[in-house]
């Protein structure tokens, strides 16, 4: 989730990367200006969670990384930064980085109202810029709903929703899960508050 910013004044990138490591919050980074993040809520977590759990063993043995929300990556070198609920690299340059991921091949960001516009419009506008990425999940926080993004030839994107009972397939990693699993213990709705 997105806080107003606390840091009004616009600061560079080699201010922002200087800065940010010395807050107790973690901040995101669009065109000079930063934007707190505030924790979300626990079925927001616990999917996050449950992707990386169903991931790990996989990606392990396949000298890739999987890391969950306090991991930023960096879109281009001058901004944004951002810090995805999940996101997976097998670059090798990626693989010992120790601020940042810049070659993702997949980015999922788990919705919920608060962040449901900006995972839609802004971060899904820039991660798709970004010549690594190969797939972009939407997580509904809510509803057992998941849309995907596997990019295709040339510019194009293609749109895969996922809803109870199916099975999601994440081809640049060949691998497959039921979207059950992501959706295990999360109280949805208003179930419980």
């Amino acid at each position: 989730m997105v806080a107003t910013s606390q840091q009004p004044q616009k600061m560079t990138i080699e201010e922002y990367l200087a800065w940010e490591p010395q807050q107790d919050l973690r901040y995101e980074y669009v065109n000079g200006e930063v934007f707190a993040m505030t924790g979300g809520t626990i079925p927001h977590n616990d999917i996050a969670l449950n992707f990386y759990r169903a991931l790990y063993p996989h990606l392990r043995a396949r000298d890739c990384r999987v890391n969950v929300s306090d991991v930023k990556v960096q879109v281009t070198p001058q901004s944004p930064y951002y810090y995805p609920d999940v996101i997976v690299s097998c670059d090798p340059q990626d693989l010992n980085a120790r601020k940042f991921i810049q070659n993702p091949k997949i980015i999922a960001e788990v919705l919920s109202p608060g962040t449901s516009s900006k995972d839609r419009g802004e971060k899904f506008t820039n991660y798709l810029k970004m010549p690594s990425l190969q797939e972009y999940l939407l997580i509904d926080s809510e509803t057992i709903s998941v849309e995907r993004y596997c990019r295709g030839e040339g510019r194009m994107w293609l749109y895969y929703p996922y809803t109870e009972g199916d099975i999601i397939t994440l081809s640049s990693i060949e691998f497959e899960f039921a979207i059950a699993l992501l959706y295990e213990g999360v109280v949805l709705g208003t179930e419980a508050e």
